[in-house]
């Protein structure tokens, strides 16, 4: 295949990222009006969920989020019972605060995304295993390209 068909090829996968991200950006945002949250509320529980405990202000960084802002998307999660905020034994401040997802909140939400889950384990019952591995590859990677984009336009 010529460098044409190279670039077809390529903004076509463009072109599909997009079109997901769009369409999962539709999905968290009916799981996030069904559960009584802000979408950003949710992107946040996520974070908090995957990877926490953290402090308000590591969880502001990963989200891109200024800590003010954070602090009020905190308050309707705490208010929600999403989440607890704890004094952290591990810091050398003992006023500093680490957040954590309630466990038995998740539940909610794996039962809003089991549709998609599902979706997807049936997708992928499609392909090998060098091409899953493949296909979790290039997204990872797609990730992290979002991620450095992200961090230039932020200064992070």
């Amino acid at each position: 295949m010529g460098s044409g068909g190279h670039r077809r090829s390529t903004v076509a996968v463009k072109d599909a990222l997009r079109e997901l991200r769009n369409q999962l950006a539709l999905l968290n945002h009916q799981v996030s009006a069904q559960l009584a949250l802000k979408d950003v509320d949710l992107d946040c529980l996520e974070l908090i969920a995957r990877h926490g405990p953290l402090s308000p202000s590591a969880l502001a960084r990963r989200a891109g989020l200024h800590p003010a802002t954070m602090t009020g998307i905190l308050d309707r999660l705490q208010k929600g019972g999403w989440i607890v905020r704890e004094r952290d034994p591990e810091a050398a401040d003992r006023r500093s605060v680490a957040v954590r997802a309630v466990r038995g909140r998740t539940g909610e939400l794996f039962r809003l995304y089991a549709g998609m889950n599902t979706a997807m384990d049936e997708l992928c019952a499609g392909y090998s295993e060098h091409e899953l591995a493949l296909i979790a590859g290039f997204l990872r990677r797609a990730t992290s390209a979002g991620q450095d984009a992200t961090g230039a336009l932020t200064g992070g």
